[in-house]
C-alpha cells in the first residue's frame, strides 16, 4: 500500500516527492453509466487524484429521506475510481458552494432554529449525521483498507464565503476535522481551502485561481487577472473580488507546500457575466503557477456536468434562493477540459502538455524552488515587461516565460537573453505576444548534459534505448524545426550529443495530439484512451441531416422544432448556433438541456447518447430574446435589429465513433 504525506515544500508518496494532478468531477452531475469512461478520460489527461464534492442537497433534499441511488451512488463512484486506478479526494463539506442551491445545504436545514455554519451544538449534531451517512458509503474504501480515498477536504471557503473568521473560525474547522476523524475518516491528507481570508484550522491549505470572475457583479471588462504574473503570492484576489492582492492568507506559508485545488479548468458563466475561457487562458495560467512554485495542479472543474432534477425545487444557484448569481438550471459545463457531455476539449489537450511532463519530471520539479527575478512586472496590466522565472535546485532547472495576458496584447521582445541562476545563458529568444513556454537547463539526457534548449520536454519513452521527447513551444523554435535546423534547438555541453539515448522533436501541434501509452507515443487527430486492458480511438465525422422549423416568434421569444433521424455511432452531438439571451431545449414537456449565450462563434453542443444511443429525436428549442439593454457582460455582442436579436442560425449533427485499436501496433498508428 502506498503512503502519502507532505513536507513544507511538496506532497510525498512512499516518502518521495510527488507532483500529482487533481481534477474535479461531480458524480451526481453525470450519468453513472458513463463514469468509468469519463474517469479513463481524466486519467489519460494526466489526472492522478479525482476530487469530488458530496453535495448534501443532492442526497437529502427532503429531511430524513436519503438518496444514494443512480447518479447519486457515491459508493459505486468510489469503487469505479479504484477500478480505474485513480486516487480520490473526498470533499465532505458540509457546505460546498459548487454553484449549487444554498451552497449544497438542503432547504430544510436553513429552516432549523439554529444558524448553519456556526458552532452551535444543534448544527454540529446535524452535520455529524450527514458525515456519518457519507462514511457509511465509503467505509472500507479508504486508503488504509486498500481503497482509493487518500484525503478529505473539510468545509469550503470557510471565513471567506460565510461562516466564522478569526479564532472562532479556526476552532470551528478544528472541530469539524475532529468530528470527521472520530466518525472514521482516517486518511493521510486533510485539506481546507485557504484563499481570501478563509480559515484552515491547521489543515493542509489548498489554493485557487481563475482566469476571470463570472461572479463579479460588474458588467464591464474587469481588471486583468494576477494569475498571469509570476509571484510568490499564493492568494487569488479575483476569488470573491473583495480582497486586495497580497491580503487574506490566514496560515503560515513556511509550514505548507504551495498546492492548488481550484485552478479554474474553465469558467461557469452566470446570467449577468459570461466570459469565455479559452485553452490558452488555462494553459498560460497553469504554466505561471508552475513557475511560481506550485507543487500540485488541482483543477475545478476538470469535467463538466448537468445538475440533477430536484424533488421539491431546482438545484442550481439562483438569486431567488439567496445567491448573488443566477446560473443555468441544468448546465454545469464550465468549459472544462472535459465538457458537460464528456467531450474532450482543446483545453484538455493544452493541459496534457503539462501533465505528460509532470508525470515524468514532476518529482524533480518538486525539489526546485521558484526563483523569480525582481525585474519581473508586479502588475498584470503591465504590457511591456518580460515575465519570467526559474525553478532550480542549484544544479539544474527550468526557465518559465509568459507573454500572455487574457484579453490584453503584450509587447514583442526581440533577442532576449535569459541568464540562468547557474550562470549559463540561453541563446537569444524572440518572445511574441501570446507566447508562454518553459525550457530546461542543465538537464541530463542519457549520457550527455543539455546545458540549454529551445525545445520543451514532454516525456521519456523508457525503452531499451531511452527516447526523450521534446516539442517546440514558441514561434522561433517552430521555425528552426520546420526549416530542418533541429540541432540548433539543443545546446549540449562540449557539443557532446547523447550516445545512449535518442531525442525526438515534435511541433507544438503534434504534441497537442500526442498520447503516451505505456512506452509508446501515439500522435493522432483522434483521442486515444486506455481503458483497462483495451485501447480505443475516438474520432468524429459529419452526422445525419437535421431539419428545423420556426414554430412561433413573438416580441420576447422564438420557438423552433428540431428533428434528428436515427443514427449509428458511439455518440451524436447536436450543434446549435443561435443568437439570443438564453436557450432551453425540450423533448416533449421535459427540459433536457439549457444554455446561456456567450457569442455567435460558439456552438452549443449537446451529447445525445445519454438520451438513448441511436435514437431519433424531436426537440423544441426556445430562445429568449437578447436586447441591447439586457444587463449582461458579453465579450462580443451579436449584430442586432432594432436593438434586439432572437434567432436560430444553424443546427448540425456530428457523430463520434469509438474504434478498438488494441490489436494494432501502436508505432504504426501514425497521425491518421
Amino acid at each position: 500500500m502506498d503512503t502519502y504525506g507532505y513536507t513544507p515544500e511538496y506532497l510525498t508518496r512512499n516518502g518521495e516527492p510527488w507532483f500529482p494532478v487533481m481534477g474535479e468531477i461531480h458524480y451526481s452531475r453525470y450519468p453513472a453509466e458513463y463514469w468509468k469512461e469519463s474517469l479513463y478520460k481524466m486519467k489519460a489527461g494526466g489526472v492522478d487524484i479525482v476530487s469530488i464534492y458530496v453535495i448534501w442537497i443532492h442526497h437529502e433534499e427532503i429531511e430524513g429521506i436519503w438518496d444514494f441511488e443512480g447518479n447519486r451512488n457515491l459508493r459505486l463512484f468510489v469503487e469505479t475510481c479504484r477500478e480505474c486506478g485513480l486516487t480520490l479526494m473526498l470533499r465532505i463539506g458540509p457546505w460546498s458552494h459548487g454553484e449549487v442551491r444554498n451552497g449544497g445545504f438542503p432547504d430544510w436545514l436553513l429552516k432549523k432554529p439554529f444558524e448553519a455554519r456556526t458552532s452551535e451544538n444543534a448544527y454540529f449534531q446535524t452535520v455529524e449525521f450527514f458525515y456519518r451517512r457519507i462514511y457509511e458509503q465509503v467505509q472500507g474504501l479508504l486508503l488504509k483498507d486498500g481503497g482509493p480515498v487518500i484525503g478529505v477536504q473539510i468545509e469550503n471557503e470557510f471565513g471567506h464565503c460565510g461562516g466564522l473568521s478569526g479564532e472562532e473560525g479556526e476552532s470551528h474547522m478544528r472541530a469539524l476535522a475532529s468530528l470527521a476523524r472520530l466518525i472514521g475518516f482516517d486518511v493521510p491528507l486533510y485539506t481546507a481551502t485557504g484563499w481570501g481570508g478563509a480559515v484552515t484550522g491547521g489543515l493542509l491549505p489548498v489554493m485557487g485561481g481563475y482566469c476571470e470572475a463570472p461572479w463579479d457583479q460588474r458588467l464591464t471588462d474587469i481588471e486583468p487577472s494576477g494569475n498571469y504574473i509570476f509571484t510568490h503570492e499564493r492568494n487569488d484576489h479575483n476569488i470573491g473580488s473583495d480582497f486586495g492582492f497580497g491580503k487574506g492568507i490566514t496560515f503560515d506559508l513556511s509550514l505548507f507546500p504551495f498546492l492548488t485545488a481550484e485552478l479554474g479548468g474553465g469558467l461557469q458563466v452566470t446570467s449577468h457575466r459570461r466570459p469565455v475561457a479559452q485553452a490558452a487562458d488555462i494553459g498560460a495560467m497553469s504554466l505561471v503557477k508552475l513557475g511560481s512554485g506550485v507543487n500540485l495542479l488541482g483543477y475545478y472543474m476538470f469535467h463538466g456536468g448537468t445538475n440533477p432534477k430536484g424533488k421539491l425545487t431546482t438545484l442550481h444557484e439562483t438569486k431567488a434562493s439567496g445567491s448573488v448569481n443566477d446560473l443555468p438550471e441544468l448546465s454545469y459545463d464550465f468549459r472544462a477540459p472535459i465538457r458537460e457531455y464528456g467531450q474532450i476539449s482543446d483545453t484538455y489537450r493544452e493541459l496534457k502538455l503539462l501533465t505528460l511532463f509532470l508525470c515524468e519530471f514532476g518529482s524533480g520539479l518538486c525539489r526546485m524552488r521558484a526563483d523569480i527575478p525582481p525585474a519581473n512586472p508586479l502588475f498584470p496590466a503591465d504590457t511591456k515587461g518580460v515575465r519570467f522565472s526559474f525553478r532550480h535546485d542549484g544544479e539544474s532547472g527550468y526557465l518559465f516565460v509568459n507573454n500572455y495576458q487574457r484579453r490584453q496584447t503584450q509587447a514583442m521582445h526581440e533577442g532576449v537573453v535569459f541568464e540562468t541562476p547557474l550562470g549559463k545563458n540561453f541563446p537569444p529568444i524572440a518572445v511574441k505576444n501570446g507566447e508562454y513556454f518553459f525550457l530546461p537547463f542543465n538537464m541530463s539526457v542519457g549520457d550527455s548534459l543539455l546545458e540549454t534548449a529551445l525545445a520543451t520536454p514532454l516525456c521519456v519513452l523508457r525503452k531499451e534505448r531511452p527516447v526523450y521527447v521534446f516539442y517546440t513551444a514558441f514561434a522561433q523554435a517552430e521555425a528552426l524545426l520546420a526549416g530542418g535546423n533541429e540541432d540548433a534547438l539543443y545546446q549540449f555541453r562540449d557539443g557532446k550529443k547523447p550516445e545512449k539515448a535518442d531525442i525526438i522533436t515534435l511541433s507544438r501541434k503534434d504534441a497537442l495530439h500526442a498520447w503516451k501509452i505505456g512506452e509508446e507515443l501515439i500522435v493522432s487527430d483522434g483521442d486515444i484512451l486506455c481503458e483497462g486492458t483495451g485501447l480505443s480511438r475516438l474520432s468524429r465525422k459529419r452526422g445525419p441531416e437535421v431539419t428545423t422549423a420556426l414554430l412561433m416568434q413573438d416580441e420576447g421569444k422564438a420557438v423552433y422544432g428540431i428533428a434528428l433521424p436515427d443514427w449509428s455511432a458511439d455518440d451524436c452531438f447536436l450543434n446549435i448556433r443561435y443568437e439570443g439571451n438564453t436557450a432551453r431545449l425540450y423533448e416533449g414537456a421535459v427540459l433536457v438541456a439549457d444554455n446561456f449565450f456567450i457569442g455567435s462563434e460558439y456552438a452549443w453542443e449537446i451529447g445525445l447518447k445519454r438520451f438513448g444511443r441511436g435514437k431519433s429525436h424531436c426537440f423544441r428549442l426556445e430562445i429568449e430574446e437578447l436586447r441591447a439593454t439586457t444587463e449582461v457582460f458579453l465579450e462580443a455582442w451579436p449584430q442586432m435589429e432594432n436593438g434586439r436579436v432572437c434567432r436560430l442560425t444553424d443546427v448540425s449533427a456530428e457523430l463520434e465513433f469509438r474504434t478498438d485499436i488494441s490489436s494494432h501496433s501502436v508505432s504504426n498508428l501514425g497521425t491518421n
